[in-house]
C-alpha cells in the first residue's frame, strides 16, 4: 500500500511539476528546516551526539536541500528534460528522434544508515524529488528518533504534495518483494547488508535500479 500510495499519488503530482518548481520546493523546505533546527539538535543530543557532529548531520543535510534546489537553474521550465538536439535518422530529414528525460514512474526506497539520520535522507531526497520521483525513507532503527522528527516538520509544512515522501521506521517487512522496474533503491550501510538486499528475487527479476555506498566507500 505504501508503494502503490507513492506511485499513484506522490509521483503524479511530482512529475506534473515542472523543474523549477520542485526546486522551489526544496528551497521553501531547506528554509523551514533551518528556522527549526535547535529542535533537532535537542534530539541529537538526547542520543549522546555533541553539537559538533549534529552541526555536520543536521546542517550539512539541509544543505543538501538549498544545493539541489539551485539546480533548476540549469533545467528547463518543463516536466521533463530535453536532452540533446533532433537526431536525423534518415537521408532526407523525414524521420527523426528526440531524447527526453523523464521522471521515473516508480518511487525511490531510501534506506539509510545510523551515524547520519538527517544528512543520510536529505542528501538521497533531494535529488529524487527535484527529478520528480516520490520517496519511502527508511531510516535505521537507532538513529530513527531524530530522522522522524526532521520528517515530521516536512509534512507538517505542507509543501510537498501528498504521497511525495513517506517514513517507515524499524523494519520495512515486505517492501522490497514488491519493488517494480520503475522502483529504484539507494542503500547506504553495511556491505553485507547491502549484497543480500541487492539480491534480493525482485530486484534481481525486475532489474530494480539499486546504488549501494557500502561501509562508508560507495
Amino acid at each position: 500500500e505504501v508503494l502503490d500510495y507513492g506511485r499513484r499519488v506522490g509521483g503524479s503530482a511530482l512529475r506534473a511539476m515542472t523543474f523549477p518548481q520542485r526546486g522551489l520546493m526544496l528551497k521553501a523546505l531547506a528554509m523551514h528546516l533551518q528556522a527549526r533546527k535547535e529542535d533537532y539538535y535537542a534530539v541529537s543530543y538526547a542520543t549522546g551526539a555533541t553539537r559538533v557532529d549534529s552541526w555536520i548531520d543536521i546542517e550539512g543535510g539541509i544543505g543538501n536541500l538549498y544545493t539541489y534546489a539551485s539546480l533548476r537553474r540549469e533545467f528547463p521550465d518543463l516536466p521533463y528534460h530535453v536532452d540533446g538536439g533532433l537526431v536525423k535518422l534518415s537521408k532526407g530529414g523525414t524521420f527523426g528522434g528526440q531524447h527526453l528525460m523523464l521522471p521515473l514512474r516508480g518511487v525511490a526506497v531510501h534506506i539509510n544508515a545510523f551515524n547520519f539520520p538527517v544528512w543520510g535522507m536529505l542528501e538521497k531526497l533531494a535529488p529524487a524529488l527535484l527529478a520528480g520521483v516520490p520517496c519511502i525513507v527508511k531510516p535505521a532503527t537507532a538513529g530513527s528518533h531524530l530522522a522522524e522528527a526532521v520528517f515530521r516538520t516536512i509534512v507538517e509544512t505542507g509543501i510537498l504534495p501528498d504521497g511525495a515522501l513517506q517514513l517507515v521506521c524499524g523494519s520495512a517487512g515486505d517492501m522490497l518483494d514488491h519493488l517494480e522496474e520503475q522502483d529504484v533503491v539507494a542503500f547506504t550501510g553495511s556491505a553485507a547488508t547491502g549484497q543480500k538486499l541487492k539480491a534480493a528475487p525482485s530486484i534481481m527479476a525486475h532489474s530494480v535500479r539499486f546504488n549501494m555506498e557500502a561501509d562508508s566507500l560507495n
